[in-house]
């Protein structure tokens, strides 16, 4: 008898490969290379969001790229495989350890440190769900609804987040380079 294998389709939004580096230092990932200007720029986003978290991640070091070497590899294999609303990485982070910005002096990595990162990694996808432009209403309905709570007003219950939130999120968007 016959074996009918169906495929459900999967929405899969990101991909990331954690590696460590031996060679390099900090925190940065590798990008696939694409060929829409709006795709390019939505992939930056990430990369872009998580160096504001993250004081060991490195945007500079950060590349995106075709190189052969790599076509093996998970995010260059996936890359081809997803649709255009996916966005596949690789996170290299290094054995040793991290500059910050305005520093000359190597801090060494800790466990305490690479769970910091992750924390940080964790975070950024709140501010990216929250916070980019480029996303069209396709953020999980938790974060859809989710109101940042600050003082409640006379202690009726409403929130008092108006043009706080507004302003914030402007500030965020400029200062991360993100087009609207």
């Amino acid at each position: 008898m016959p074996v009918t294998v169906v495929l459900k389709r999967v929405n899969l939004e990101f991909y990331i490969d954690v590696h460590a580096h031996s060679t390099m230092l900090n925190g940065f990932m590798y990008g696939n290379v694409f060929e829409e200007e709006e795709r390019v720029q939505r992939q930056a986003v990430f990369p872009r969001l998580l160096c504001q978290n993250a004081p060991d991640f490195s945007l500079s070091s950060t590349s995106f790229n075709r190189d052969v070497v790599k076509a093996g590899t998970g995010r260059r294999f996936l890359g081809g495989l997803l649709d255009d609303s996916s966005y596949c990485y690789t996170l290299e982070v290094s054995f040793y350890s991290y500059m910050t910005a305005g520093s000359t002096a190597a801090v060494p990595y800790t466990e305490e440190t690479y769970m910091k990162l992750g924390r940080n990694v964790a975070r950024t996808f709140l501010d990216y769900y929250k916070l980019n432009p480029l996303i069209k209403d396709v953020r999980p309905t938790h974060i859809q609804s989710s109101v940042v709570m600050s003082q409640t007003d006379s202690g009726n219950g409403k929130t008092n987040t108006g043009d706080r939130e507004k302003t914030d999120s402007e500030k965020e968007r400029k200062s991360q380079g993100i087009r609207h």
